[in-house]
Order: structure tokens, then sequence, then C-alpha cells
């Protein structure tokens, strides 16, 4: 296994909240990139695929979702949904389109750390 940092992209057009989480990752030694659409995302990820994806579902261009199959075929590996919606249907919905986990917003820090380690370990 490679001693290079693992790369996290975060989709999410909520400024402070991508600025908080960059800051946390960077924090525990990852490269952090930060996408607030799809389609900036998509660019990110061809340029450079990600480990760990962190996506919201509401962003300015389209269901955070629909850029899982773009990203998958550049590279990425694993995706998350972090939503405000807490309920089945949204559950579903995300690990239906690939994701490993769906998270509801505000997501506890220590869980999240916690959280990604498993996921970038695996």
């Amino acid at each position: 296994m490679s001693d290079e940092p693992s790369h996290v992209l975060l989709v999410e057009d909520n400024e402070h909240v991508a600025s908080a989480l960059r800051i946390l990752f960077e924090s525990v030694g990852h490269r952090f990139s930060t996408a607030a659409s799809i389609a900036e995302a998509v660019a990110i990820g061809v340029a450079e695929p990600a480990r760990l994806v962190l996506l919201d579902l509401t962003l300015p261009d389209g269901d955070g979702l629909a850029a899982i199959e773009p990203l998958r075929e550049s590279g990425s590996t694993t995706f998350v949904a972090l939503t405000g919606h807490d309920d089945a249907a949204t559950r579903q919905r995300c690990l239906d389109a690939g994701c490993v986990e769906v998270l509801v917003k505000p997501v506890p820090v220590r869980e999240l750390i916690a959280r990604s380690r498993e996921w970038l370990a695996g």
C-alpha cells in the first residue's frame, strides 16, 4: 500500500461546510478537493480519481447521486451520501445508486473521521 495520502473529494455547494471539512480532512493527512456542482466534481474526478467521495444530494445542477457513475468510471472508488433527509426512501435511493453509507447532516466530526478511516482502509 502506498504512503501517499488518500484523495477525498467533497461534493458540496455550502462553502462553510466545505471549508470546515477541508480543515478536518487535511488535519488528519488527506488530500482534499471540493466541488460545488456535479460538473465540477466530474472534472476533478477525471483529473484525479478520489478514494472517497462525500456527496451532498442537493446541488445547483441536480441530484448529487448523478455524479457517482461518471466518477466511478474515472476511477473513484467509495461513495458516501451526506444529506439532510433522514428517511428510509432517501437512504435506499442512495444505497441503490452505489453509496456505501448515508450520513445525515450535521454529521458529528468524530464519527465522520472514524468512519472515513474504515472506508479508506477497505
